[in-house]
Order: C-alpha cells, then sequence, then structure tokens
C-alpha cells in the first residue's frame, strides 16, 4: 500500500470521526432528512466544481445509471437520514462506535457477493465477539423489561453501517474501475433527490435553519463530509476493495467519541467503553490475516 493511500485512509477517518459531533449539533434544529439533502446539495456543489475543473467528462450511456440509482439509496441517502435520526435519540460518540460496525457487516456480505471474501474460522471468530461488543451496548439502555428510547436511535444507526456495508460491496463487484471523482458525484447527485424527496414527503413544514452554528455544521459536512470524504472513500474501495478499505472504521470511532465527550459533555461508563472495546476487537479479529500479511516485508 503506497503512501499516498494511507495519507487518504487518515483523512477519510478524521473527517467521517468529526462528523458525528456535527451532525449532532445540527439535527438539533433541523429535521434528518433536511440534514442530509442540504449537505449533500453543498457537497454536490463541491463535486461539480472539481468535475469542471478536472474536466471530468460523465458517462454518455445509461448502462451504469441503475447501479448509481442503488448506490445513491444505499451508501449515501438512507445512512445519511439514518444516522442522525438516530443521534436524536443517542449520544455521537455512540452512534460513531455503532457505526464501525460497518467491516463486520461487509464480511457477511462479501462472503455471499464476492468469491474472493469467504468465511474463515477467525472471521467468524471476529463477528462473534464485535456483535458481542455492539450487544453490551445496546444492554446500556434496555430497563425494566421495556425497550427504551434509546436503542431505536441504535438500531437506526446499525441499519446504517448495514446499509454502508451493502453498498461498499456492490461497488466493488458493479462499478470497479470507474474514476473515483465520477462514482462520488453520481452517488451524490441521486442520493440528494432522494433525500429532497424524503424532506418534501416526510419533514412538513421544512424547516431551514436560522442559527450560525447549524449553517457552519451543514458547510462542513457538505465540504468535507460529502465532497471530501466521498472522494477518499471510492479512491480507496477501488485501490484496497472494501473490506481493507473500510478499517477507517478503527479510526473515525475514536474520534468521534472523544469530540463527543470533549465538546457536548457526554457520558461514558464501563459498558460503553467495554463494548467499544469489543467491536473494535472483533473488527482486529476478523481482519487479522490480511494485517499479519500486511506486516510481512
Amino acid at each position: 500500500m503506497r503512501l499516498k493511500e494511507w495519507g487518504a485512509f487518515w483523512l477519510l477517518g478524521c473527517i467521517w470521526g468529526s462528523s458525528f459531533l456535527w451532525i449532532k449539533i445540527a439535527v438539533g434544529e433541523i429535521g434528518p432528512a433536511t440534514l442530509a439533502a442540504i449537505r449533500l446539495f453543498v457537497g454536490l456543489i463541491g463535486l461539480l466544481l472539481v468535475t469542471r475543473l478536472q474536466r471530468q467528462a460523465f458517462p454518455r450511456t445509461a448502462a451504469y445509471l441503475p447501479a448509481y440509482l442503488f448506490m445513491g439509496a444505499f451508501n449515501t441517502a438512507i445512512p445519511f437520514i439514518l444516522i442522525p435520526w438516530g443521534e436524536t435519540r443517542i449520544d455521537s460518540g455512540l452512534a460513531a462506535i455503532l457505526n464501525a460496525t460497518v467491516p463486520l457487516f461487509t464480511i457477511v456480505i462479501a462472503h455471499f457477493w464476492l468469491s474472493d471474501e469467504r468465511f474463515t474460522p477467525t472471521r467468524l471468530a471476529g463477528l462473534l465477539i464485535g456483535f458481542a461488543g455492539v450487544v453490551l451496548l445496546m444492554s446500556r439502555d434496555l430497563g425494566a423489561g421495556a425497550i427504551a428510547r434509546g436503542i431505536w436511535g441504535q438500531v437506526a444507526v446499525l441499519a446504517a453501517s448495514l446499509s454502508y456495508a451493502v453498498a461498499a460491496t456492490f461497488s466493488r463487484r458493479h462499478l470497479r474501475g470507474h474514476p473515483p471523482l465520477l462514482q462520488a458525484t453520481m452517488v451524490v447527485l441521486f442520493a440528494d433527490l432522494f433525500a429532497w424527496l424524503t424532506v418534501f414527503a416526510g419533514e412538513r413544514p421544512v424547516q431551514l435553519p436560522a442559527l450560525p452554528v447549524t449553517w457552519f455544521a451543514l458547510i462542513w459536512l457538505g465540504v468535507l463530509g460529502s465532497c471530501t470524504a466521498y472522494l477518499l472513500y471510492f479512491y480507496l474501495i477501488n485501490a484496497w476493495g472494501p473490506t481493507r478499505a473500510s478499517l477507517v472504521t478503527y479510526v473515525f470511532p475514536v474520534i468521534g467519541l472523544l469530540l463527543g465527550l470533549i465538546f457536548l459533555n457526554e457520558h461514558a461508563d464501563w459498558r460503553l467503553l467495554a463494548g467499544s472495546g469489543l467491536v473494535v476487537a472483533g473488527i482486529a479479529v476478523v481482519n487479522l490475516r490480511q494485517m499479519i500479511g500486511n506486516a510481512r516485508p
């Protein structure tokens, strides 16, 4: 793996890690779908400008249109709505940790979808460890035989992680070799259309932000979290494949958790820390063979 790829990896982890903080701030004033639609619109403008500067030609055939529609929904629109919705019910740090389960879901989906990604005893052990951490995290919101409000927020973020995993595997199978800039622009374009449809269908009346901090959060999420991050994300998927690219989930949960603790005064108890440790350990075990291979000269 080249230094350029590692630079993209760490930058992506930092951008995504900070996104959970800004989502928590923005969703305090506007609805989840409105948040997604505005940040995607800002990100789309940035991507179109980059496309123009690099003179990237859009496809003249509709052959790949269904693939980009699928990616727009599952890789962007659905997660970008579910995660803010979840953060109306749970802390931003917990959302970051639960979103780190993407590699675990990716391993399961890739086993059935890709011929070179199969289950092994080590990967199965990693899955069990990782999902044990998820159970421990979710147990924080179980009480007196009733399902607490926070459980549904966690379920929403886990569903977003599953959606990301489906999209990552789909991208490798159907869009591998496409220029990262083209992939990012087309996916964000269709995702923004889906998001605005959701806004007008389910968030009436549409509420635009009034607070400057909310606009700053949306610009941050649009320029960095949607434009820059997606360029880096598709670049890594094409360079490393979906499983290795999803290792960015080692980075952003730690950043997301720390930012929530520092700036939002979120609470960390032993189950949060232990559950987070199990999730990260599960991801490490799942990718143990790959990491050992990468460490060899």
